[in-house]
């Protein structure tokens, strides 16, 4: 027996260059989300954030994507794996010459309308309106987290 694809998977999301193509919904039935993410060298990411109430595993399938979960980095390849706790801040880049695709699991699931969101507001054009993301990243269980200080000038 063959599982046939969700709605969700049919359409997929596009953040920029980002592309997000839903492999199952937590309304599924489990209450895990599970998608696939292709990142373009360059691409502009999310900010770091954190999960108050999800965990997070990243799954390489395709090129390099560089992951940070709380102090520690590293770059993820086909096969390799790292898994993010609920609270704990992480992000993602891909500083490398490929594009990256890796399986992302979250459980319990993140909405995908909260990938339409963020997408209608990078769509709008120039920089995105940092107010309304971290609002619609709040609504969604989301907490941008800021960026360390740099070193004093």
């Amino acid at each position: 027996m063959t599982a046939s694809p969700t709605p969700a998977a049919a359409d997929p999301i596009r953040i920029g260059q980002i592309e997000i193509r839903y492999l199952q919904t937590a309304d599924d039935g489990c209450g895990v989300g599970c998608f696939e993410m292709i990142v373009p060298p360059g691409a502009a990411v999310p900010p770091p954030h954190s999960h108050a109430a999800c965990e997070e595993l990243m799954y390489g399938l395709d090129g390099i994507l560089r992951c940070t979960v709380g102090s520690e980095t590293r770059d993820l390849g086909p096969g390799d794996v790292m898994g993010t706790p609920k609270g704990v801040p992480h992000a993602f880049s891909n500083p490398h010459a490929a594009a990256a695709r890796v399986l992302v699991v979250n459980s319990p699931g993140i909405d995908p309308q909260y990938f339409r969101d963020i997408a209608s507001i990078v769509s709008r054009g120039g920089p995105p309106d940092r107010a309304l993301m971290a609002g619609t990243m709040h609504r969604y269980g989301l907490t941008p987290v800021a960026p360390p200080p740099g070193p004093p000038r």
